[in-house]
């Protein structure tokens, strides 16, 4: 498979023209992913341009890659959004970037009540970078037309007023409903999952009474690193994604 990369001049690119990648992007092309002269390469912005070309001038420098097709792909509907739970250590990353690759649309960091990590004032702000830098790696190694937003972090409050017009599915491992059941409905599918212990029965009956659902997983509890992306993998087999 030809190695991918993401460049913003790529929206405006043309058939027989050239997109170059300069910077982090070239160095990693010419020095990691070792590109050659000659090789295939696709390119994209993140927004759904794919570009399919072959490399004509390789330095860390500067790569320049001849644009063979241009092809413009529609974002995906509905769309499947992750409120991860803030989590200790790098469960929350984990999570992120598994997500990222199994096809979640958005995702949106959450201090739930139960949360180790806290993000507040310059933490905040770190921390959503790094989710980003998570995600956009996440999606060049999966080859995604389309790179996830990393949604600013949430509250609770917050999260109930989204449950008002989104279809919102709250992961609990004593809820009754599996989601593999689940019947999508054409709305946009809000996952909440919770970090370690889970949601409050607080949050939970917050969320339940602005509209959300609680959703069984499986007969076992799974982490917080790896419960959103076993759910957006059912999800996207329930989508007609899969």
């Amino acid at each position: 498979m030809a190695l991918h990369f993401l460049v913003e001049s790529a929206t405006d690119a043309v058939e027989g023209g050239v997109v170059s990648l300069t910077g982090a992007e070239a160095k990693h092309a010419a020095v990691v992913r070792r590109l050659r002269v000659g090789e295939a390469v696709t390119v994209g912005d993140g927004r759904g341009v794919w570009l399919t070309g072959v490399a004509e001038e390789v330095t860390p420098a500067r790569v320049d890659v001849r644009i063979l097709e241009r092809v413009v792909h529609e974002a995906p509907t509905p769309r499947v959004v992750l409120i991860q739970a803030l989590a200790k250590g790098d469960r929350d990353e984990l999570a992120v970037q598994a997500a990222c690759e199994l096809g979640v649309d958005e995702i949106v960091p959450w201090q739930a009540s139960r949360s180790v990590s806290r993000w507040e004032g310059a933490k905040a702000v770190k921390g959503r970078e790094r989710w980003a830098t998570i995600v956009r790696e996440a999606a060049k190694q999966a080859h995604r037309t389309w790179v996830p937003e990393v949604a600013p972090p949430v509250s609770t409050a917050q999260l109930a007023e989204r449950a008002a017009d989104q279809r919102m599915l709250l992961l609990d491992p004593t809820a009754s409903t599996r989601l593999s059941s689940l019947e999508p409905d054409g709305r946009d599918i809000v996952l909440v999952v919770g970090p370690e212990g889970g949601i409050s029965p607080d949050e939970l009956e917050r969320l339940e009474n602005a509209g959300a659902e609680r959703m069984l997983l499986g007969d076992t509890v799974l982490r917080t690193s790896t419960a959103g992306p076993a759910a957006i993998a059912v999800l996207s087999a329930a989508l007609g994604r899969w």
